[in-house]
């Protein structure tokens, strides 16, 4: 969600001549918003007593069957707390992606038109293949703050279902408060080794191009 949208609105931004600045800080302001207020904002959203605005929304356009308490259900709750995270964050990665596409070289992609690529032949061969070491940055990061994902989770719903744990969410809630600490280091090993093995997958892939 982050990466495809953040690249999707920063696409658009390059398109944009007027306001840029403004757009950017728009996008950008919920990412220094405090992690209680998002949380806050999207339970009032989820909420069923009284109504939230998703719900609302979802009688009002004639599909009554489809109102749950999304925080409540095992199939929606993961969604549920990933989506203020993901709509948090979208900024900052635009904000990335709009730097590195300004900066490209833009005679590249105007001796692709004149080769007569389309447009969509000129992001797939020209712009993309440009932007994988910011890619390449980004999805480190995205991954990185993913497995810290707790305060959001936590913070929504303490009836968060068991079955649909964020990772450390699910060592807090099963480890922790019992002082299982031998789990816990474990844990964090693990946990390590597949921050170290992801970026040298990564950065291997990067070295190989």
């Amino acid at each position: 969600m982050q990466l495809a949208v953040g690249l999707f609105f920063a696409i658009l931004l390059t398109y944009m001549t007027r306001h840029v600045t403004l757009v950017k800080t728009l996008y950008y302001v919920p990412c220094i918003i405090t992690t209680v207020a998002i949380t806050q904002l999207f339970r009032s959203i989820y909420s069923t007593e009284p109504m939230g605005l998703l719900n609302q929304f979802l009688q009002a356009a004639g599909l009554g069957g489809m109102v749950t308490s999304w925080l409540a259900e095992v199939n929606t709750a993961l969604a549920a707390v990933s989506i203020p995270e993901g709509w948090r964050f979208t900024g900052m990665y635009m904000v990335i992606f709009y730097a590195a596409l300004v900066s490209l070289d833009p005679s590249v992609y105007e001796a692709a038109k004149v080769d007569g690529a389309t447009g969509r032949q000129c992001f797939q061969y020209v712009v993309l293949p440009q932007l994988k070491p910011v890619f390449y940055t980004i999805t480190i990061l995205s991954f990185l703050n993913s497995f810290k994902v707790f305060r959001e989770a936590y913070l929504v719903s303490g009836a968060y279902p068991q079955e649909k744990m964020y990772l450390l969410q699910h060592l807090f809630n099963n480890w922790f408060t019992n002082l299982n600490v031998d789990k816990l280091a474990a844990a964090a090993v693990v946990i390590a080794m597949i921050f170290v093995i992801l970026v040298a997958v990564l950065g291997k892939m990067k070295g190989s191009e």
